[in-house]
């Protein structure tokens, strides 16, 4: 089937990490997508760009710049392009930044979420998906974080921005049927990803032989998972739009589905990885060793996730399992093409 007779597919984002990779996997695979990013320079803007010149010559790609939060832009956007489906992945990233900059997530997280969701409600839109985190979980210390767990304390305005767009997520499934899906990431790296995420920091420090600040003093662990596995969920739950659960009970209420065309589902690779193991196998694929600086767990921060994928697994048919050491691998052999560093 040609690529212009399948749904037009929209990401928001899409000069980001996950949005970069998620474009090329959904072009790959024969489908036409609109491409939209703001292209902040909350990260080197260099790199988006980069992103970006890999993207734009496919001829089933269009990219337009503007913000989510700007509603005129967005609503004319949607209007003309009538996206069939929706993958939202725009936001302002980061927990720590939150400490420092809360109203960039006031702009991009909320009122900007706000937007997509008018928008996908305007022009009938049958599927959005859209970007949660595990940030959500918050101060919950059950492992594995299951779907089905009350996630009402986070521990950042992050976490509390992503938790607040599942609701509203909810509300409009509940209200004008809008099919949503929130997806939970875990950790996510690889090659192209954020220069503000733990893999690329101590990287670049390790080449230049400088102290890598270890938080929590190396007592950490995190459920890492490869860009790969990510795109894969993704593209999977984007196929299975979500319908009312007959079986729901308000009596009993259940986080990850609902009465409404709802569902929320773990991306994650299931194995935490405690932070000094994911330090040494960096160390091993760079052939040097880190200097660290043991410092306190930062505000914000939680010792440790872990992914329950078990709804993931058994209704979508597809569960993460990228090695930490290979996506590591991966990663470092992209980080040299790209910086020009030899050996």
């Amino acid at each position: 089937m040609a690529a212009n007779t399948l749904p037009k597919i929209l990401v928001t984002g899409a000069a980001g990490f996950i949005g970069f990779h998620l474009s090329r996997k959904l072009l790959a695979g024969g489908r036409s997508v609109i491409g939209i990013d703001n292209l902040n320079p909350y990260y080197d803007v260099r790199l988006k760009e980069a992103r970006l010149r890999i993207l734009e010559p496919e001829a089933a790609f269009r990219f337009v710049r503007l913000d989510i939060a700007d509603r005129e832009a967005m609503s004319t956007l949607f209007s003309r392009e009538r996206p069939a489906l929706v993958v939202h992945l725009a936001a302002q990233a980061g927990v720590r930044y939150s400490l420092t900059n809360p109203y960039a997530y006031l702009d991009s997280n909320l009122a900007g979420f706000l937007n997509i969701l008018e928008c996908c409600r305007h022009t009938g839109v049958s599927h959005l998906v859209f970007a949660s985190s595990s940030s959500v979980y918050g101060g919950n210390t059950k492992m594995p974080f299951s779907v089905h767990d009350n996630v009402d304390h986070p521990v950042s305005l992050y976490a509390a921005t992503k938790k607040a767009n599942e609701l509203m997520a909810h509300s409009y499934a509940a209200l004008y049927g809008l099919p949503c899906t929130g997806l939970r990431f875990f950790t996510v790296y690889g090659p192209w990803g954020r220069p503000d995420m733990a893999l690329f920091l101590f990287t670049r420090a390790i080449l230049a032989g400088e102290t890598i600040d270890v938080y929590n003093e190396g007592r950490m662990a995190r459920d890492f998972t490869y860009i790969d596995d990510i795109t894969e969920g993704i593209v999977r739950v984007l196929e299975r739009t979500p319908r009312p659960d007959p079986a729901w009970d308000g009596g009993r209420p259940d986080p990850a589905g609902s009465f409404a065309p709802y569902k929320i589902y773990n991306i994650g690779n299931h194995q935490p990885v405690a932070l000094l193991d994911f330090i040494a196998a960096l160390e091993k694929h760079l052939g040097r060793k880190a200097v660290m600086r043991l410092l306190p767990l930062q505000p914000g921060d939680v010792p440790a996730t872990c992914a329950d994928v078990a709804e993931l697994a058994s209704e979508v048919g597809f569960s993460p399992a990228t090695p930490i050491a290979e996506g590591i691998g991966h990663f470092v052999a992209w980080y040299k093409k790209y910086y020009h560093i030899s050996g």
